[in-house]
Formats: C-alpha cells, structure tokens, sequence
C-alpha cells in the first residue's frame, strides 16, 4: 500500500492552466442530454385504486392503528376522578386526530413526497434539487437531465426566487438545515426503537388481564421473547407474509370500530358529546395540574403519524387518502370514544381499559389480533429506520453497512444487519428496564412530536419553492400546525425525567454518528477538489504517461465528477508502469429516489485518443442498492465499449463552426501552455494533435467523407474494440484510495476528538468500497493517503 502525507493547505493554481482543464475536461452534458426520456404520470383505474388503498392499510397504518392499546393509560396514569376529564382528554383526541394526521398530513404533507418517498430526508431531497443547499456540490447541471430529476423554474423576483437566494447565500443556513434534517431523522430513528416496545408490550399486557394474580415481570418476559423472535425474523424480509398484514389490519380496524360501537350503545352514550371542541376549552379550564401534563397521553393517539408519511412506498396519494377518511380514520374515533365511554362506567379499569373492554366471548381472539397488529405496527416502523438508514448512507450522512435487498419484486424492502442488532438491544433494553407503558409513553410522545416539528419546518421552504404556493397559505399552514404541535412539545418536554429523556439519548447518540460522518466527508471531498492534478500536466506527459503502458484495464475510483484525482498523481510517481487504458470511476448519489439502470452510467473520453483514458460517473438514487449479484465491473465494461462504438459513429460528422472553433481554441492554449511550462520537447512528444473540449475526442476536419468516412470509422472503432478486448483479457485491476483523516494540530480539542476518534472509530466499522461493489481481493490495489483537515 502507498502512503502520502498531503495537507489540505496545498491547493492547485486557478489561471491558466484552469481554463485549460475546463476545456479538456467539459462536464458531459450531451451524453446526459441524450439519455432524456420524461416519464408519465402514472393513472389508476378506480378499481386498481381501491385495491392499493386496501394495501396501504397493511403498510402505512399499522402503528396509528395500535395507539388505542395504551392511550388513556398514559393520559390517566393515576387514575380517573371526574367524568368530565374523560369527556375533555376524548375532545383533545378527536380534534388531534383531525387537525394532525387528518388534515395536515394526509391532505398537505403528503403531497410533499419525492416520486413515492415520503419522510425528512425526501423533503431535503427536494429543496436539494430545487435550491443549492447541498453540503456535498458534487451535482452538475447534466443530473438534471434524469427522468426523475425534477425541478421549478421561477421568475426572477418572485417570493420563491427570493426564498431560494435567501437559502443558498450563506453556507451557514445550508448546515442548519442538514442539522434540522438530521435532528428529525434521529429522532426518527428513535421511533424504530420505542415503537416496538411498547406496542408489544401493551399487547402482551392482554394475557394479565384474566389473570389479575400474574406478575408483571411474566408480561415483560412475553414481550421481550416476542421483540427477539421479531427481529430475529427480519433477514427474511415481508415479501413472502406480507400480503398477511393488509386482511389483518383491516381486521383489526374493524374489531376495535366494532367494539367501540358496542361499548357506546352498553355503557354510556353521553360520550359523544364530546365531539363538541367547547370541551376542549373546559378541560383545561378546570386548571388542574395533571392536566398540561396530561397532553403527552393525548399526544400517543397520533404516534404513526409520521410513520405514515415515511412508509409512503410506492402508493399513490389518492389510495391513502382513502383508506384513512373512510376506514382508518372512523375506526378510531370509534374505539377512543368507546373506551371512554367505558372508562367512564369503569374508572378504576383505566390502566387496561382496552383489554377489559372487550366483551368475554371475543377477548381471546381479540388478543390474538392485537398481538399480530402490534407485530405488523413493529415491522413497519422498523422497515422505515432501514429506509432512513438507507437513505442518510446515501447522502453521505451515515457511515457504509451491509444494505441486504429481501424482495425480488420491491426495491423499498431492505433489511441492514448492523442496524437490526442495534434497535433490537435498544429495544429490549428500553422494554425490560420500564416494564411499564407510562415512562415508555413518555418517552415516546417525545420523539414524534420532535418528528412533527422537523417536518413542519421543512414543509415551509418546499411550499414555497416546490409547490410556489402564496404565502398567506404558508402561514396559516405553519400557524394552525404550530398551534397545535407547540403545546404537545412542551407538555412532553416536561416529562423528560419520567422517560422522556430516552430518545433524546437516542437522537443525540446517532446525530453525532451522523453530523461527524457528514462533517468528514465533506471536508474529504473539498480536499480532493483542491488538490486535483491539472490535465494539463497529465497530457504534458505525453500517451504514456512518462511511464511503461502494460496490457489491462486500471479502474480509478475517485469522488470528483470531472478532474483527475491527487491519488493518480501519487500513484504514477511512485510506480513504473500504468495500464494501458485508465477509466477514472466516480460514484455519486443524487437527490433523488432512483437513476434509472439505462440512465446510470455516463461515459467519456479524457484528452486524444492515443492516451486511452476514459471518465465513468455512475449515479445513484438513495434508494438504490447495489445488489450483490450484480457484476459491477463487468457494467463498466460493457458501458465502456458501448461508448467506444458510439463515438466511432458521431466521428467526423460534425460540422459546426462552433464546434471547430472550440476545437482549435483549445488546441491552441493547449499548444501554447505547454510550451511555456515543457519547452519544445515536451511539445514535439504531444505532436499535431487535435482534440474536442467535448464529451467525444473528434478530429477537427476530416477529410473523409460518404462511404470512405464510413469505412474509416468501422476501422477504427474494430482496432479499438480489439485493443480494449485485449486489454480486458490481460487482467482488470480495481485502484480504491483507502484515505485517513487527521484533524490538524493547531485544531481544537472537540475537532481532534471528533476527527481522529470517532470518525476513525466509525471508518473501521463501515464497510470498504471493494466490498460494496464486489471486487474480487485479486484485482483490488490500495492507494493509501492521509489527508489533514
């Protein structure tokens, strides 16, 4: 392995030989612009609709669905004294459920999602492609070239032209809003965790309920044989039972609508006037000290919310949209106003009001579905944190694990092993140390209100440049959900000492992992930006580089889209030989959900022809995954003689002024730079060459023409094919520059920590790039540098 101690101080020269590396090595907007092919939008019959919509039930509504489990325990913790307190506590869940997952997300948030992917990163996602506030600016016009690139254009003083000018102004206001995607996206992560805790719990609480005599250490053993057994299933992934989860939680909507009904009629009727908000105003009237506390009980009634929106996959708005307005959302005002109309027959029944409320001849069947819905609530929240995972690793925000593809026929169904192990420790971790749903309630009301907050602040700028909506809109939006969400958040908040405190740890813990990560990989990048070798020297060097050219193919694995990486330079100064055709390789993720496979790879050529060097820029979505039966280099390959056979065919046809001026223009700085920099040698070694500062290397003129062209070009491109296929069967080596990163020594103390510690840490647990794209041990060399930062 080769070593070099470079400092990020040193930085190449901008003047000259600037404009010169621009000209030899333009961005590949032809090749990007030929690959422009608009997709339609998609139109669902009526019948195909209500299919998906039943379908969504399964996916996006499993854990809304189970909050009945262990609401009014967490409103009413020590019990209930006054029926006018249950009639208040049901008021607030009716109007939250309408104000929040109702009107705010399933009729507003929704639309905000990125081609089917909904959750904080698909919102960043978006202003991304609609304004420069990427931390990362390895995006060049020719991405938005892709059929799933889209983006608005706006008048010059528009409100949302000022918006985006006000965004990308300052580099500050692009780290806050990482940092605010960040603090949503843990917390997030959070979810995954308490979700399955104490949705499982609660169900299992059921088998107490007959059994007043049972310890409570026997439900927490329960709960947690269940969470391993969960977990421990992941790896098969939900492609084979899943199409279980859409009849059950449909069953299970109806069940708890119908024993809601049954309770209102049996017990008490007067229940429902608390559909009237005026006992909203009475409840907090009263004044009573539990009462602001009391809303972080309130809050679980629309813990899923966000999981809902996350867990967008793949359904349209539409189906959603109805399998909320007209099952999921009366199913639950159902099952909450008949619990409390039990509750209030049964105060001292609170603690297990769901359970006791069921009526004798169904409560075991009714446990048994409870206990699957719990499951199916666990599964879907764990699925999201892949997907979160996925999608932050993507964008460079989360150190690289093994991403493990479960379904041949979804791409959204993953399953990380790392992360698996993880919430699964945490998740018995918080389920045996509680044992109780009050403190894990708390705990839980937390993050999602946090989650809400994040996605309601996101919501603002994609109003305003996504969707260029008036202001006034924006602000009643921002206003009416800011109303709501700010008491919830100050009343959970307050019980950050009664296990409140749990996903704070939690959403501190990953966003350092988080921010540290993103943090390196930009100041990586910025270094390898700054210390790029000029293609002017490399040309300088003359079609053998200064070196031996032996048979094979070198692949270069750089982050730059266009330049020469600072590791090549280091690698042919200290080496004899180079092979004899170079592609320099970069792979970027765009914000995006997907590159289609046919738009994926761009190709080009870097100086004449006689240098056999080539660029590829693969792009991907933060849903793709590189699946592990995938030959990746034998893509490359074949992207590389597709290119060849391509360009042989554009040869000489070309017959623009422009474009031959262009060619002699750069001939010319190109003649005159190094002839200032090599003298007459190095210019007579170069000889009469003549190059395009386009994507394909073309002769100015040719001389040829009709069938004498064709035959020239049929020649040339059969002499290159075989030199590549020769190449290639004299051995293919993989270049990867296996970095370290040092923090400075005149830097600070919290820098060096996070630098040299926690970043070299996190580097020896994440996986190398040879073995995400699957190359062989035998064709890997190493290039080893330190870069100081």
């Amino acid at each position: 392995m080769l070593m070099a101690s470079i400092s990020d101080s040193e930085t190449t020269n901008r003047g000259s030989m600037w404009e010169l590396d621009q000209n030899l090595d333009q961005p590949m907007d032809e090749e990007a612009s030929q690959l422009k092919n608009m997709y339609r939008e998609k139109k669902f019959s009526s019948i195909l609709l209500l299919r998906l919509a039943f379908q969504s039930l399964g996916v996006v509504f499993g854990d809304l669905g189970t909050s009945p489990l262990y609401v009014f325990y967490n409103i009413f913790p020590h019990g209930v004294d006054d029926d006018e307190d249950v009639i208040g506590a049901l008021s607030l869940i009716i109007y939250t459920l309408t104000l929040i997952p109702l009107m705010k997300y399933v009729f507003v948030v929704l639309r905000a999602n990125d081609n089917g992917q909904g959750g904080t990163f698909a919102l960043y996602s978006l202003l991304c492609r609609h304004a420069k506030v990427s931390t990362i600016p390895n995006q060049h016009k020719t991405d938005e070239e892709l059929t799933t690139y889209s983006r608005q254009t706006y008048e010059e003083n528009s409100l949302a032209a000022k918006v985006k000018r006000w965004l990308e102004g300052h580099a500050y206001k692009k780290n806050c809003l990482l940092i605010l995607v960040l603090i949503g996206t843990c917390t997030a992560i959070g979810d995954g965790i308490l979700t399955p805790a104490i949705s499982v719990l609660s169900a299992s609480g059921g088998i107490r309920v007959q059994n007043q005599n049972m310890s409570t250490d026997v439900v927490v053993i329960v709960a947690v044989v269940i969470l391993i057994g969960l977990f421990c299933m992941q790896h098969y992934g939900t492609d084979k039972v899943g199409w279980l989860f859409a009849p059950l939680v449909l069953l299970w909507f109806i069940l708890i609508g119908s024993v809601g009904v049954v309770n209102i009629h049996k017990y008490n009727s007067s229940v429902l006037k608390a559909y009237n908000p005026v006992y909203i105003f009475r409840y907090f009237k009263r004044g009573k000290s539990e009462i602001w506390t009391s809303l972080g009980g309130v809050m679980l009634s629309i813990t899923g919310t966000e999981a809902l929106y996350a867990d967008l996959c793949h359904f349209p708005v539409l189906a959603i949209q109805i399998a909320f307005t007209l099952v999921v959302f009366p199913c639950l005002l159902l099952a909450y106003t008949g619990q409390a109309a039990y509750i209030i027959d049964h105060k001292d029944h609170v603690a297990d009001a769901f359970y006791r409320s069921i009526p004798g001849p169904i409560y075991w069947p009714a446990f048994i579905i409870a206990t699957l819905a719990a499951l199916v609530a666990s599964q879907a929240t764990i699925s999201a944190t892949y997907s979160i995972i996925k999608q932050a690793l993507a964008l460079g925000c989360f150190p690289r694990v093994n991403v493990v593809h479960t379904s041949k026929k979804f791409l959204g169904q993953i399953y990380i092993p790392d992360i698996n192990w993880v919430l699964m420790i945490l998740c018995i971790a918080v389920t045996a140390g509680f044992k109780n749903q009050s403190q894990i309630g708390n705990a839980y009301g937390t993050a999602v209100v946090i989650v809400m907050l994040v996605t309601t602040f996101l919501m603002v700028p994609v109003m305003l440049l996504v969707w260029k909506s008036h202001w006034i809109l924006v602000v009643i939006f921002l206003v009416l959900s800011l109303t709501v969400e700010l008491p919830y958040f100050t009343a959970c908040i307050n019980k950050v000492d009664q296990g409140g405190w749990v996903p704070l740890v939690i959403a501190i813990t990953f966003f350092i992992i988080m921010y540290v990560w993103h943090f390196c990989t930009v100041k990586r990048y910025e270094f390898e930006i700054h210390s790029k070798v000029s293609m002017a020297w490399i040309l300088g060097l003359g079609p053998s580089l200064g070196l031996v050219r032996v048979p094979g193919i070198g692949f270069v694995y750089t982050e730059l889209a266009s330049g020469v990486p600072h590791i090549f330079s280091h690698f042919i100064t200290n080496l004899p030989a180079i092979h004899s055709v170079v592609v320099f390789v970069c792979v970027k993720y765009l914000p995006v959900y997907t590159v289609p496979v046919e738009e994926r790879f761009i190709m080009k050529r870097i100086g004449p022809k006689n240098y056999h060097m080539f660029r590829c820029v693969a792009r991907y979505g933060y849903k793709d995954i590189h699946k592990k039966d995938a030959d990746f280099e034998k893509m490359l390959l074949d992207r590389l003689l597709v290119f060849v056979r391509l360009e042989s065919m554009m040869d000489g046809y070309s017959d623009s002024e422009d474009f031959t001026m262009m060619e002699q223009k750069a001939e010319r700085s190109t003649r005159a730079l190094l002839t200032e920099k090599a003298g007459s040698n190095t210019m007579s070694s170069i000889g009469d060459m003549s190059y395009s500062s386009h994507d394909s290397i073309m002769p100015a003129k040719s001389p040829l023409t009709g069938n004498s062209l064709t035959r020239y070009s049929s020649q040339t491109f059969g002499d290159e094919q075989e030199f590549l296929n020769r190449c290639k069967d004299a051995g293919v080596v993989h270049i990867l520059g296996n970095t370290v990163v040092q923090a400075r020594r005149d830097s600070g103390i919290v820098k060096k920590v996070a630098v040299n510690y926690v970043y070299a840490f996190l580097r020896k647990l994440c996986r190398e790039n040879s073995v995400i794209f699957n190359v062989p041990h035998e064709s890997l060399l190493n290039v080893g540098q330190i870069y100081y930062i």
